[in-house]
Parts: C-alpha cells; structure tokens; sequence
C-alpha cells in the first residue's frame, strides 16, 4: 500500500510541475458540456485508470463550478485532494496556476481602530513585537483600541503537566505551561488594570524566563502598581474562561491583507506569533514601530496628528514567528 501512495504522490507532483498543461482526453462528449453531476464519477474513473495503480482506493467527493471549470473533491487512501476538469471533459488539471491573484488591500476604516496583538508570552518574535508597538500606544493612547491576545494549542508536545494547564490538553503552549500561566496573568491585568498590561509586559520581558517568571512576576507586578492580590483572584477563579475565548479568537478565519503572504489564501486563522489583526484583518506590513504606526493611522477615518509624527527609534524586528 506504501508504495501505491509513493506511486499515487509522485504522479500528482509531476502533473502540479506541468501546471496547465493539457491531458489527453478523456470523455467522449468533448463538443458538449458534460452534466455536473456526471462529471466527477467520469473524472475518478479516468484518474484510477490512467493515473494510478489499480489498487488504489478512491473516494469521491463533491463537484462544484469553480472559474469556468469543474472542480471534482475525492480521497485517495484516506488523503483529500482536488481536480480541475474543463466542462467537455477534455482537459485535466491537479494544480491550477493562478495568473491573476487577488492584490494587497487597504487596512478597514474605524474612528477608532481595533489593534489586536497575537503572541505567546515567551515567543522572542512576539516579544520583540510587543516593544516596537509601545511607542506606537504610548503615541497614538486612548485614540486606539489595543489589546494582546494569546495563541492557545491543544494537545501539544507532551501535554500535562510540562505544557498544558490541565490533563485534558486542552490549553498548551509552545513554551511550556509556565507561559500558559503568564498568559492568563497578563490577560487578567488587561480585563481589571488595562492601563497597566503594557508596561506589566514589557518589564516581564526584561525581568523574566518561563522558569523564573512564578517567582518574580509578583514584585514586578507591585513595583508598577498593579493589585497582585487581584491578578491572583482573577487567575484562579476565570483562567479558564479567558483561554478559551483565546482560543475562539485564535481559530475564527479573518481577511488577510496580502494573500500572496498566505499562499494565495484571502482568509486565514491566527497560527503564528507575533500576528497582527487590524480592524478585523491580519496585517502583513514590515515589523518596525514606524510601520506599525502608519499602518494603524492609514485605519483612521480621520487620522489624528500623532500620525504625522515620525517615531525616533525605529528598530525592525526580524520576520521570524513561534508557530
């Protein structure tokens, strides 16, 4: 069966490689359009006879109109796939070449933009991430809506009790639990002290590993005034809830600003920190406190003046991510 798939596997990668290319033909109505609903049976029977082993075992899907061309969902030992059949049924195709794919656009307009920051807590890329936007919230303050949010994973690497917060394993973290807990502190800070968590973060990030962070955050949590007695509350009664509606935030699709950045895709899920989602969609630009501030002004209605300020210290982040 291994060598069948081996043999299945190298067929449709040397079809993709060709692209457009034309088949043979391989129906018998080719001056005519074949039904919708005959089509994919024909497709399956021509792609098992011609194309694969005979014991290869298919499954067919759904057909549906896609571009001009029929588009045939079927499973071959257990692995979905997808091909393209012109409506005669001559010309077949595993792997179209998209030769107008969809443009960069504009960021969405609000008077007062939603700024969304997806990390993990101790994801050097997202931390990094975290410093260049402070400038950027320090400048712009209460005339932006900004807020962290956290990537959640279940059932990862050895689960509980070294990266998941309970034996179920269903909140994990890449970093171990020690970040699942240093997410949930600092979401707590945002829900009861929110003018606190950007500073509460960034001393985090300075003063702290996942190893030492139960330790200190305490202290540093004290010396910037933040009511640690209460993050503790909030920890122990509404950790939980909180992760999971990270974990809601984290696997609804949003609208992608570039595509080409996404394999051509116009939505996609939070799976990668540090992810920036800008009045509802992913933001694609270069990591860099200037860039981040405009492109959150250019999602102004009416921009205010801060915008027209050039931040001094504008280091880029390296374009790496924890996923």
């Amino acid at each position: 069966m291994q060598n069948n798939i081996l043999i299945y596997v190298l067929v449709i990668v040397v079809l993709g490689l060709i692209g457009f290319a034309a088949y043979q033909s391989f129906g018998p109505n080719l001056k005519g359009v074949i039904p919708q609903d005959k089509i994919g049976e024909y497709t399956l029977n021509f792609i098992k006879n011609e194309l694969a082993s005979p014991d290869t075992e298919f499954t067919l899907g759904t057909t549906t109109e896609e571009n001009g061309m029929y588009k045939v969902d079927f499973e071959v030992m257990g692995q979905k796939e997808s091909a393209y059949v012109t409506k005669n049924g001559k010309y077949l195709f595993f792997q179209p070449i998209d030769m107008m794919p969809p443009e960069p656009q504009a960021l969405p307009k609000a008077d007062k933009p939603k700024l969304e920051l997806f990390v993990m807590s101790y994801c050097p890329y997202g931390n990094q991430a975290e410093e260049l936007l402070m400038p950027v919230i320090d400048l712009l303050g209460d005339k932006i809506d900004a807020q962290l949010h956290y990537i959640i994973y279940d059932n990862y690497a050895t689960g509980y009790p070294d990266y998941c917060l309970d034996k179920d394993m269903t909140y994990c973290s890449m970093h171990g639990v020690a970040e699942v807990e240093q997410d949930i502190r600092e979401l707590c800070v945002q829900k009861y002290q929110p003018e606190k968590l950007w500073s509460f973060v960034i001393e985090i990030n300075n003063q702290t590993t996942p190893e030492n962070v139960e330790q200190k955050w305490e202290n540093i949590a004290n010396s910037i005034g933040i009511d640690a007695a209460q993050i503790k509350t909030c920890e122990q009664n509404e950790a939980v809830a909180l992760l999971q509606n990270e974990v809601n935030l984290t696997n609804k699709p949003y609208p992608v600003q570039d595509p080409q950045s996404h394999q051509g895709q116009e939505e996609e899920r939070i799976n990668g920190s540090p992810t920036m989602v800008i009045n509802g969609m992913i933001y694609d630009g270069s990591r860099g406190s200037n860039d981040y501030k405009d492109a959150i002004c250019s999602a102004f209605n009416n921009p205010p003046v801060e915008c027209d300020r050039d931040l001094t210290e504008d280091n880029t982040a390296s374009s790496g991510s924890c996923k």
